[in-house]
């Protein structure tokens, strides 16, 4: 079969619609925000046009080519992101975490058991899966609940700051800790807080890791439109074998067609799979 090459403008058209990157529908302050991440599912912080996934910064810029500058600060677009992504942290509705590839992340709470039972560490193996300092830090913030991000480093004992922060980007990215609060005044800061006080019953549900996948790959697929090889891997963070076996089981319930190898699509744009599948094979 034909792999196709590059997205039909009715699937870019389709993706414009979902993750908002049009100037009618773009965000512009933290309950748009908010409203945004709960119909996706989940999306990136602050990731441009290079990356195929729902991004709060796109979002904001309301178009499909945004693009990152260098010169971040003195972007309006990237300030109005920041500032929109800084009061979505401190209103609590929503999971956000630098989790996997290292990349900030939002995650609807309707999501937080799926992803967590694809990264999450569960307590009683946290003695061999997290690295000594990630206990330490672990350690006193479930004795303190929450603390800056200088106190927590010198109440864990750790002297060097690359080191500490290692260890948070460790405990971000297996559903241990969360910034629940950015501080500017007298310095910037991030107050840390454990993931599961701040939601203790998405924390509590218990899905397989096989329905976690499944659910991942809808959320992304139901906004995508359609997929290229790679493409769910690459938004998430998941292994190329975890991508394919949720796509797989989205196709098995009917909910996407598999109309090319690494290419799935909703079912109900299959029509215009299969015109993009003409068009690969000339």
């Amino acid at each position: 079969m034909a792999t196709i090459l590059s997205l039909p403008e009715s699937i870019e058209t389709h993706r414009d619609q979902a993750w908002r990157r049009d100037a009618e529908s773009r965000i512009e302050d933290r309950s748009a925000a908010e409203s945004f991440i709960e119909e996706v599912g989940f999306c990136n912080a602050l990731t441009d046009r290079r990356h195929p996934s729902p991004s709060l910064y796109i979002a904001v810029c309301g178009r499909r080519d945004a693009h990152l500058p260098r010169n971040v600060q003195k972007d309006p677009e990237c300030r109005l992101a920041w500032m929109i992504k800084d009061e979505v942290i401190r209103g609590g509705k929503i999971y956000y975490a630098k989790l996997a590839r290292a990349r900030t992340t939002f995650v609807a709470p309707r999501l937080i058991c799926h992803f967590k039972a694809v990264w999450g560490v569960p307590k009683d193996r946290e003695a061999t899966m997290l690295s000594d300092v990630a206990r330490a830090v672990l350690k006193v913030l479930r004795r303190e609940w929450e603390m800056g991000t200088r106190d927590l480093r010198l109440a864990s004992g750790i002297e060097s700051r690359p080191q500490f922060n290692k260890a948070i980007d460790e405990l971000q990215k297996t559903f241990k800790v969360i910034p629940s609060e950015v501080v500017y005044e007298p310095g910037f800061t991030y107050i840390w807080s454990l993931a599961e006080g701040r939601f203790p019953n998405e924390f509590k549900k218990r899905v397989s890791r096989e329905v976690a996948l499944r659910e991942i790959a809808r959320s992304y697929l139901s906004g995508a439109g359609l997929t290229l090889p790679g493409e769910l891997a690459r938004a998430t963070g998941l292994s190329r074998v975890d991508a394919g076996l949720g796509n797989w089981a989205l196709a098995d319930e009917g909910f996407a067609m598999r109309c090319a190898p690494g290419v799935y699509c909703l079912a109900e744009l299959s029509s215009l799979a299969e015109t993009a599948l003409k068009r690969a094979l000339g």
